[in-house]
């Protein structure tokens, strides 16, 4: 498995789209940082597109670096290798060469500025662990939705389709049951539908951080309560971690039965 790991680390860092990917957050990150006063400031606006930008990215390169690498991956099944290292070094690969892009090229900025000194340090700390958690979530989930359909077209528009919902229906739909069912208590229900989802549970673990959360109203003050002890923060970082091993277990469960 080390071997197909480092394989699929290497072959995506050598990949073009990775040096536009980390280019991407290094110029972002220089921008933000050295044009911004307010450390906090910077730090919500970078948020704001990780939170969004690195589900879709590790959705697309995990879905397309299956399709692409399907015929050589036939090629090491036919060889006496267990199919489940075979796909979880593919998978790895690919979520520490994403993962690697995003936290250099965030890291080098924030160095450059010297907030490693600074309290700063532990809310953009965060930033990048709930970056990457993304990452490792949307590439297990995007590998699931490949092993599961044979088409590639369709295989890019359900998984497309489903950092879609993620992203932005599932905040609709969570917002129109707050409104329609806003006669009855709703902490529990609120609490729930935010941990079923990664992006907006990472989203609020970041504004809390930053103490930002009075911005969100009565819904802020019920999430303060619950993921602002300690408890709290343990569960949500659990929960995060269960996004990524529930995909990884579906997926070695769906090798066993997939004929290739």
């Amino acid at each position: 498995m080390l071997k197909i790991l480092k394989y699929s680390f290497y072959d995506l860092m050598r990949s073009r789209w990775s040096y536009v990917y980390f280019a991407f957050y290094l110029a972002l990150g220089f921008v933000l940082l050295f044009l911004n006063n307010d450390v906090s400031k910077a730090v919500i606006t970078l948020m704001n597109i990780i939170i969004v930008l690195t589900p879709m990215i590790g959705t697309i390169f995990g879905v397309m670096y299956y399709y692409n690498s399907k015929e050589f991956t036939e090629l090491l099944l036919a060889q006496p290798i267990n199919r489940n290292k075979i796909f979880m070094g593919q998978y790895l690969g690919i979520s520490l060469s994403l993962t690697l892009s995003l936290v250099l090229g965030l890291g080098i900025p924030f160095i450059a500025y010297g907030l490693f000194k600074s309290s700063a340090i532990f809310d953009f700390s965060l930033l990048l662990v709930i970056g990457s958690f993304l990452n490792f979530i949307f590439v297990a989930l995007s590998y699931n939705i490949a092993l599961s359909t044979e088409n590639k077209i369709k295989g890019f528009g359900y998984a497309i389709l489903m950092w879609l919902f993620f992203a932005v229906i599932y905040d609709g739909i969570f917002l129109i049951s707050l409104v329609m069912f806003d006669q009855y208590p709703l902490d529990k229900f609120s609490l729930i539908a935010t941990m079923s989802n990664p992006i907006d549970l990472s989203r609020i673990l970041i504004l809390l951080k930053l103490d930002i959360s009075a911005l969100l109203g009565y819904t802020g003050a019920v999430f303060r309560k619950f993921f602002g002890t300690n408890l709290g923060m343990f569960l949500s970082i659990s929960i995060l971690v269960m996004w990524v091993v529930l995909p990884v277990i579906r997926m070695n469960f769906k090798l066993r039965k997939k004929d290739f």
